[in-house]
């Protein structure tokens, strides 16, 4: 090959921005103009979406607005990875990109359950920033929230009622839902739970779960003879990761909200602080706490 065909063949096909994908030719960088980093994220409806209600402007509503809008997006994050994890320990892998045996859908499901574990960390820590706004800065804003509420996040209920901790009377209480935002309500109340996928395990490996005593008794046989039951205890120990890991956000929360408002009303009309430490106790796995008094 003589220099000018080196030259000829590279301007042709530039590698060094090459990439096979799916059997295809695919262009990386600006010679693949299909889609640029704002167009894929879409950037212009993202960035746009932060509208202040304050008036004159409160500097501090944008940090609000932001912080709860992050949260949605990780909470949409969680309902995916929940999911995705239920099905698989229910050996529905229709939508999972691991393979569908039943080792490998379960170590799907345990690393699923790992990913939200950090997610749920980056949530505790993200009060953090929110908490970088004073309370008198807050009262600058608060009043024209009302009646929006945290309390009224529907992909959290979703998240609650995924993980096991299920409650028909959440879908009556709320106010102002669309219907398409009871629908989903409604089906995650119908759906399996990862507690529901958890025993469906359980009974694979042959264990019993007739009874919540038999279910510890299972629990307490997998977490002493583990050369056995090593994946099971592994998905026991990540389903309880999370339940200690949401707690952990309730708790961070209510202290938050003690900060910035301390007993007042909140917007959406509850009790404020008062309601968030009525939820401190909830637990979303009862037998997996149990279980450690048995052990």
């Amino acid at each position: 090959m003589t220099p000018d065909s080196r030259v000829s063949a590279s301007t042709d096909r530039p590698d060094q921005w090459a990439g096979e994908w799916g059997g295809s030719q695919v262009a990386f960088g600006e010679q693949g103009a299909r889609l640029t980093y704002g167009s894929y994220l879409r950037l212009e409806q993202l960035l746009s979406a932060q509208h202040l209600e304050s008036d004159p402007h409160a500097h501090d509503e944008l940090l609000f607005i932001t912080i709860h809008q992050v949260y949605e997006l990780w909470f949409k994050q969680l309902l995916h990875e929940a999911t995705a994890a239920r099905d698989a320990m229910l050996g529905d892998t229709s939508g999972a990109t691991e393979p569908g045996n039943s080792p490998n859908r379960l170590w799907w499901a345990q690393h699923l359950l790992q990913r939200m574990h950090v997610v749920e960390r980056v949530l505790v820590q993200q009060v953090d920033v929110l908490e970088t706004m004073t309370p008198q800065d807050f009262l600058q804003f608060r009043q024209t929230l009302a009646p929006a509420s945290g309390f009224q996040s529907v992909q959290y209920r979703e998240l609650e009622f995924l993980s096991g901790a299920k409650d028909p009377s959440f879908v009556e209480r709320f106010k102002g839902l669309t219907d398409h935002e009871r629908a989903r309500l409604r089906r995650r109340l119908e759906e399996p739970t990862l507690w529901d996928a958890f025993l469906n395990v359980l009974r694979e490996r042959g264990l019993e779960t007739g009874t919540d005593e038999d279910v510890v008794r299972s629990v307490r046989t997998a977490a002493h003879d583990r050369a056995s039951y090593s994946d099971v205890w592994a998905l026991a120990e990540a389903l309880l990761q999370h339940d200690e890991l949401a707690a952990a956000w309730r708790a961070r929360h209510v202290v938050m909200v003690e900060r910035m408002i301390g007993a007042k009303t909140g917007t959406g009309g509850s009790s404020g602080a008062e309601y968030l430490r009525s939820r401190l106790p909830l637990q979303y796995y009862p037998l997996l706490w149990d279980l450690r008094s048995r052990l």
